[in-house]
C-alpha cells in the first residue's frame, strides 16, 4: 500500500486589506484534522477530493489526511497564526511518517506579516522534513504568485486552469495520480518556471475570455507534446505586494528539462506579447447603473469589483448602494457584511421593522454606512450547501448568522456575519429571497460568482468600484514588488 499524507492551507491575502488575518480567524473557520478534513471535503469538487478520487480508484494508495484549514481571503496571516499552522502540519507529518508521498492543497498567495511567501516556506520545511527522496506534489490556485521556492521543492505542481475555478478537482486529480506515477518508478519529473514581469487585470482574468482564451488554447497545444506531464498557466495575484507578484508559468516533464523550459518561456513570451490586453479597465459605475435599468429584462448583475471577496475586500461596500439610490432603483439584490447590524435584527426578530445604517463600517475605503427602513424577512444561521457548480469546486458555505431585509424601497438586503462574496446563489435561497424576482443583482465578486449567476443573468456588467480589489492598480501603494513590471510601469522591456 502506498501511503500517501495530505495537509495544508489555503489563504489568498490581500495586503491591503485592514483585517490580518490572525489565529482566531482561522480557528473560526476551522483548523480541521483526519476524519473531520474528509466529512466536509470529500463530497465537494475541491482540490481536496480530486486527491480522494485517486484513492478511489487505484486500491493500492491510501491518502491519509492530517490537517487543513481554509481561510476566506483578508489581510496578511500574522506570526502567531503562521507558525501554528505550520507546527501543526509538520508534527502531523512528522508523527504519521514515514510516508511514500505528500499532497499539499494550498493555495500559493498566502502572505505572512514576517513571511512574504508563506505557501513556498511551508513547502521547503515539509521538504526538509521528509528529506529529497519522497515525492512532494502540490495543488495551487489559478490565482497563485509562484516563487522559484514553490516549484524547487516540489516533485509536482497542478494549478487550476478555469477562472471561475470549476476545476480545483480535476487538477488535484491530476497532480496525485503523476505523484503516484513518480512513486512507483514510472516518471522522472524536471520542471521550469518562467515568470515575466507582467501583472493581469482581474477583470482580464476570465479563461472563457480573450485574450487569456487565446493563451490557454496556446498551453494546450504544448501538452500535446510527447514528454509533458503537466503545464500550468498561472494568472497570479495582484493584491498581494510580494516579488512573486505576477503571471508565471510553470512545465513539467518526463525527464526532459530542456524541454520544461523552452515550453516555460514559449507562454511566457506569448502573454508578454498580450499584456495590452491583459490590461483593460471595468465601467464607471454611473454607466453601469443607467445600462442596467435600461435593460429589458433582469436580472442584470452588476460585479462589484472593488468589493471582491473573494479578493480579500470586507463585503461591506456600499458604493453601488448609494448610486443605485440616487438613480432611483427600485429592484435591487446585495449581500453585505454587517454583524452589528445582523445581531439587531435577531434581537428585533422577524417581521420587525429597522431604521438602522448597514454596512460601510469597515474601512474608509469601501463607502459610507446606508440608511434604510427595513422589515426583517428572514433569519438564519448563515450555513447552506450548493453541490453544483461553484468557484473552487466547495460545496459547504458557512456566512455567520445572516438576516434578509425589504427596504421600503423595494430593495432586497442580505445582512451576513462573515464576508461570503456571491459563489452561490443559495445565500439568497436559503433566506426565501430568489434572485430572479430583482432586476438588478450586485455580486461581491469578479470571476467567482460567475458559475452560479451566469445561467439566471440576462446580462453581466464588471464595475469600476472603489476598494482593497480595484481594477485600478495605480491605486495601490506597493513596496516589495519588482521593478519595473507592466502595466505599473507603462514602459517595461522583457525578453
Amino acid at each position: 500500500m502506498i501511503r500517501i499524507a495530505t495537509a495544508g492551507f489555503q489563504h489568498e491575502s490581500n495586503v491591503f486589506s485592514a483585517v490580518p488575518a490572525t489565529l482566531a480567524q482561522f480557528e473560526r473557520a476551522g483548523i480541521l484534522r483526519g476524519a473531520a478534513i474528509r466529512a466536509e471535503y470529500e463530497a465537494s469538487r475541491s482540490s481536496l477530493a480530486g486527491f480522494w478520487a485517486v484513492e478511489r480508484e487505484d486500491p493500492g494508495v491510501h491518502i491519509e489526511p492530517l490537517v487543513f484549514s481554509r481561510l476566506t481571503p483578508m489581510g496578511a496571516i500574522t506570526p502567531e497564526a503562521l507558525e501554528y499552522l505550520f507546527e501543526r502540519i509538520l508534527d502531523a507529518l512528522r508523527a504519521g511518517g514515514p510516508w511514500d508521498g505528500v499532497l499539499l492543497p494550498l493555495h500559493g498567495a498566502a502572505v505572512g506579516q514576517a513571511c512574504h511567501d508563506a505557501d513556498g516556506e511551508l513547502i521547503k520545511r515539509v521538504r526538509a522534513l521528509v528529506g529529497p527522496q519522497v515525492p512532494i506534489g502540490v495543488a495551487l490556485d489559478m490565482h497563485a504568485n509562484v516563487s522559484p521556492r514553490m516549484v524547487m521543492n516540489a516533485d509536482i505542481t497542478t494549478v487550476y486552469q478555469t477562472n471561475p475555478h470549476i476545476d480545483a478537482f480535476e487538477q488535484a486529480q491530476a497532480c496525485a495520480r503523476l505523484l503516484v506515477r513518480q512513486i512507483r518508478g514510472e516518471v522522472r519529473p524536471c520542471s521550469a518556471l518562467a515568470t515575466p514581469p507582467l501583472v493581469v487585470n482581474i477583470l482580464c482574468q476570465g479563461t472563457q475570455d480573450e485574450p487569456m482564451a487565446t493563451l490557454l488554447r496556446r498551453a494546450d497545444e504544448h501538452r500535446r507534446r510527447p514528454g509533458v506531464l503537466t503545464l500550468s498557466v498561472v494568472e497570479g495575484y495582484p493584491y498581494a505586494d510580494v516579488a512573486e507578484m505576477g503571471m508565471s508559468f510553470i512545465a513539467i516533464t518526463d525527464g526532459q528539462p530542456a524541454l520544461a523550459r523552452e515550453i516555460a518561456d514559449d507562454l511566457a513570451a506569448t502573454a508578454w506579447s498580450l499584456r495590452e490586453a491583459l490590461n483593460q479597465g471595468g465601467t464607471p459605475m454611473d454607466e453601469a447603473l443607467r445600462r442596467a435599468l435600461a435593460a429589458p429584462r433582469g436580472p442584470v448583475v452588476l460585479f462589484d469589483v472593488g468589493d471582491n471577496v473573494g479578493g480579500g475586500s470586507p463585503g461591506d461596500s456600499t458604493h453601488l448602494l448609494h448610486r443605485a439610490r440616487e438613480f432611483g432603483a427600485r429592484s435591487v439584490l446585495q449581500s453585505l457584511c454587517d454583524a452589528q447590524a445582523v445581531r439587531e435584527c435577531v434581537a428585533a426578530g422577524v417581521g420587525a421593522r429597522m431604521e438602522f445604517a448597514v454596512g460601510g463600517k469597515s474601512d474608509d475605503r469601501h463607502g459610507r454606512p446606508l440608511p434604510v427602513r427595513a422589515q426583517v424577512l428572514a433569519l438564519s444561521d448563515g450555513r447552506y450547501e450548493d453541490p453544483g457548480p461553484t468557484h473552487g469546486g466547495f460545496r459547504h458555505f458557512d456566512d455567520g448568522p445572516s438576516a434578509a431585509l425589504r427596504t421600503d424601497e423595494g430593495w432586497t438586503l442580505v445582512l451576513t456575519s462573515r464576508g461570503g462574496g456571491t459563489q452561490s446563489l443559495q445565500q439568497f435561497r436559503h433566506l426565501g429571497v430568489e434572485p430572479t424576482d430583482h432586476h438588478i443583482l450586485i455580486a461581491k465578486g469578479v470571476h467567482s460568482p460567475r458559475p452560479t449567476v451566469e445561467p439566471v443573468a440576462a446580462q453581466m456588467i464588471w464595475v469600476a468600484t472603489p476598494g482593497v480589489t480595484s481594477a485600478d492598480l495605480g491605486t495601490f501603494d506597493y513596496a516589495h514588488r519588482r521593478r519595473p513590471m507592466y502595466p505599473l510601469e507603462p514602459g517595461a522591456v522583457w525578453g
